[in-house]
């Protein structure tokens, strides 16, 4: 059975579904011997041999081999998200103990200079979801920036930033939850939570706005949080959290704007691509049909009598009149 290149080593614990695709586009991947640069690539498991930068790559035919594992890890700086290391570096996978010999990879990107939150598994399915924006899987930042941040500059962050894209030329980052945890003069801490994983997003959004990132560490994903597990360490996922992780990547229902009110409501109406109308609400032009609001008659004038100046007969003054 011919499959995609990409879901197939995914499976197989070699690199998650984004990595792979790259991969074919720097030509580092072979198929029976011949190179491929362009995608889509199908594969049969079965007979078809895959080679990766020269190395042969093994695929699991059996379901024992290809049993799903779970680690959360608290990645330290300066090691590489990556199963294919180029050159000294060190990766993710060289800090597991040799006992576990699974062929898991890293879920999503954390940069080399970053450090906390690494989820480790096999499982291409719950990779592919977490990381791809449809999803909206949250995943939330401890920054620490050079500078004073101010209230605007988190508005416009909040808002979204338009950034390069080599490929699409730019885009506009998502709506983005921001909670400043310190300011000083000469640093701020923030706490950043996006919902899209795109290549140093994080970094690039805070150049945008003239802040450079000194620290940046990842403290959460979805339902699984860092606590404190020392960096370099790792644990297990319990079922709980497996359980908790599968319904965090369901498809959400689409939700009404009706039945919204105050924020919700305004946060839904600015990011729908299309508005016509206002939640629903007809536009003030098409409200002609309501009827008008009665005028307030006007009060009469009271007459002034007797005599005095013209200034006092304009203000309707009146003179007490003296007791006998």
């Amino acid at each position: 059975m011919r499959v995609r290149i990409q879901k197939l080593l995914a499976d197989a614990g070699v690199e998650s579904r984004r990595h792979v695709e790259e991969m074919v586009v720097q030509a580092r991947i072979s198929v029976n011997g011949k190179l491929v640069t362009r995608l889509p690539v199908m594969v049969d498991p079965a007979v078809d041999k895959i080679t990766i930068d020269g190395e042969p790559v093994a695929i699991p035919t059996t379901p024992a081999e290809s049993k799903k594992i779970y680690i959360l890890m608290n990645k330290p700086s300066g090691v590489y998200c990556t199963n294919v290391a180029q050159g000294e570096q060190r990766r993710a996978i060289d800090l597991l103990p040799p006992e576990i010999d699974k062929r898991i990879y890293p879920v999503g990107r954390l940069d080399a200079d970053s450090r906390g939150l690494l989820l480790l598994t096999n499982d291409g399915d719950l990779t592919q979801k977490l990381t791809h924006p449809k999803f909206g899987v949250a995943k939330s930042y401890t920054c620490v920036v050079d500078g004073y941040v101010k209230p605007e500059t988190v508005e416009r962050m909040a808002e979204g930033i338009w950034l390069a894209d080599p490929e699409k030329g730019g885009f506009k980052t998502g709506r983005t939850q921001i909670k400043v945890v310190k300011r000083a003069t000469r640093s701020s801490v923030l706490q950043i939570t996006i919902r899209e994983g795109r290549n140093r997003q994080v970094r690039r959004m805070l150049a945008a706005v003239g802040h450079k990132v000194r620290e940046l560490t990842r403290v959460k994903i979805g339902p699984l949080e860092l606590g404190r597990l020392k960096p370099g360490a790792f644990r297990f996922l319990s079922p709980f959290e497996i359980k908790s992780l599968m319904e965090a990547i369901k498809p959400k229902p689409p939700v009404d704007p009706k039945a919204l009110g105050g924020a919700a409501l305004r946060h839904a109406i600015r990011d729908a691509k299309d508005r016509p109308e206002r939640a629903g609400r007809p536009e003030r032009a098409e409200r002609s049909d309501r009827p008008e609001r009665p005028k307030r008659p006007a009060k009469p004038s009271r007459p002034i009598s007797g005599k005095g100046s013209a200034k006092k007969r304009q203000t309707g003054y009146r003179k007490p009149a003296r007791g006998r």
